[in-house]
């Protein structure tokens, strides 16, 4: 397919491998040059955390900007404009005329390549000009575009749009829609209540297990139905050249359970587990495991494709079916690759197509006999030999609701071995045995755990507790109330 923009100044302009990409996906959305459908919603959540801080971003950026031809804009996720903020009249007629105003839609499946649809579908900062929008009703406009992802989970939240008109200098559009976003990024997270930051993302390519996988195979007692018919569906799908997806909560286990059904079918085989980059490292990313593929005996992984840029999909779907073209035929042999995502929707288009089977993997607390086998085989394989847990640890565990999964239990449970061959509940984070889901200062942190872990100790009663630390005892009852205090076996107002 021919997707060089129409004409303009200097003759026909080469789009780049984003551009070219995202003009692909608008032909795949059925739109045509001629043609956009902004879908108008009829209301905007002007309740939201985002919505509250890039309004008042904005408006600084706008006394800044005054009387400068910009039209200044918040999105959210999907492409929905939620703000438009602009003293230029004659901008904001224009932008009316094409329905880029509160609202409307604006995505790619909408309005074909533009902007804020780009840096949605990419997850990456975008400058779209003139002569690259799909639609030619854009044509007037050059727009910057970042992505605003949330502070505290990491999740892409929305989108900062700048646009001005096509002869307009457009150098430090880009720069400053970047500031501005990271200005709403920086102010969602100090409204957030004191609430920790997501940790910083390393730089993680892929690991490779040679014959094993070490999270579960090895498990002291056999884990749960839900588990293995969940690994037997797979195992199964595989046998038989399908590809598999298996979604799930983040940290459920499901690259260990492909992996896993993997090994059941090709005992012999590798597995890579590819976890995207950054955005700027995709392309090495790329370039430095997709030759596995070609290779026998190696499957790969690809988890959380969720996070992948929308042009990176579109550049593994076609590897991928290049690669499945070549084991097809009798003798069913299996794919060479799977997909982990949180869910089905969430995997890209381009990779959705080529999912022949999708696994639910069950969340931890879905599965509470699986507890405590896992957390024995964690220890052991984190010491070296058995630890024990006592009664009060066992029941710590398997009455906590892990919302981090497998991922977290695997984290408290090595954190506690490191200290002890007998894990006690007093060698447990505080937080599990904490309910309230309100934010605490850094002094209420420490009082909270500083009463969990005297409570916690072995044979101490409240009113030992309440000594060791300087409290009367209607004060630690008053504080476990505060806290919402939780200690399994032992109601919140024993007197013992």
């Amino acid at each position: 397919m021919d997707v060089s923009p129409g004409p303009a100044p200097g003759g026909l302009v080469a789009l780049a491998p984003r551009m070219r990409a995202s003009w692909q996906r608008s032909e795949h959305y059925g739109l045509s040059p001629e043609e956009m459908r902004p879908v108008f919603t009829g209301s905007v959540d002007t309740t939201s955390l985002l919505y509250e801080c890039g309004h008042e971003v904005l408006q600084g950026l706008r006394r800044t900007l005054a009387n400068e031809p910009v039209s200044m804009m918040i999105t959210d996720r999907d492409g929905l404009v939620l703000c438009r903020l602009c003293d230029d009249a004659s901008v904001s007629r224009s932008l009316d005329r094409v329905n880029l105003a509160p609202g409307f839609y604006f995505a790619e499946e909408n309005a074909g390549t533009n902007g804020l649809g780009l840096a949605l579908a990419d997850l990456a900062p975008s400058l779209v000009r003139s002569e690259e929008h799909y639609c030619t009703a854009l044509r007037g406009y050059t727009c910057a575009a970042v992505p605003v992802l949330d502070p505290l989970t990491g999740e892409l939240a929305g989108s900062v749009n700048l646009t001005t008109w096509s002869d307009s200098s457009s150098e430090l559009l880009l720069a400053l829609a970047q500031a501005t976003a990271g200005n709403t990024a920086a102010l969602m997270l100090a409204r957030g209540a004191g609430r920790r930051s997501r940790p910083t993302p390393r730089g993680e390519v892929f690991h490779i297990y040679a014959d094993r996988f070490p999270q579960y195979e090895d498990a002291r007692s056999p884990l749960s139905t839900a588990w293995t018919d969940a690994v037997e569906t797979a195992r199964a799908a595989q046998a038989e050249g399908r590809v598999v997806a298996a979604v799930g909560e983040p940290g459920a286990g499901k690259t260990a359970l492909i992996s896993l059904a993997r090994r059941l079918t090709e005992p012999r085989e590798r597995v890579l587990s590819a976890r995207p980059p950054a955005p700027d490292d995709i392309p090495a990313w790329l370039t430095l495991w997709t030759p596995e593929l070609d290779k026998h005996s190696t499957c790969v992984i690809v988890s959380g494709t969720q996070t992948l840029p929308a042009w990176a999909a579109t550049e593994l779907a076609q590897v991928f079916s290049r690669i499945r073209r070549g084991t097809t035929g009798p003798g069913h042999r299996p794919q060479p690759f799977a997909l982990t995502a949180a869910d089905y929707s969430a995997i890209p288009d381009a990779l959705r197509s080529l999912v022949d089977t999708v696994v639910e993997v069950p969340a931890l607390r879905s599965r509470p006999d699986d507890i405590l086998p896992l957390a024995h085989h964690f220890a052991e394989a984190h010491r070296g030999h058995a630890v024990t847990l006592t009664r009060a640890a066992e029941r710590a565990l398997t009455a906590y609701d892990w919302p981090e999964n497998v991922r977290q239990l695997r984290r408290v449970v090595r954190a506690a071995a490191s200290r002890t061959d007998v894990i006690d509940a007093h060698h447990l984070p505080a937080e599990m045995f904490t309910g309230t889901a309100r934010p605490l200062g850094r002094l209420q942190a420490l009082e909270r755990d500083e009463i969990v872990r005297c409570l916690t100790e072995p044979g101490t009663t409240v009113a030992q507790a309440a000594e060791r630390l300087s409290m009367s005892r209607a004060t630690i009852y008053r504080k476990m109330t505060q806290y919402d205090i939780k200690l399994p076996g032992r109601a919140a107002h024993s007197r013992a």
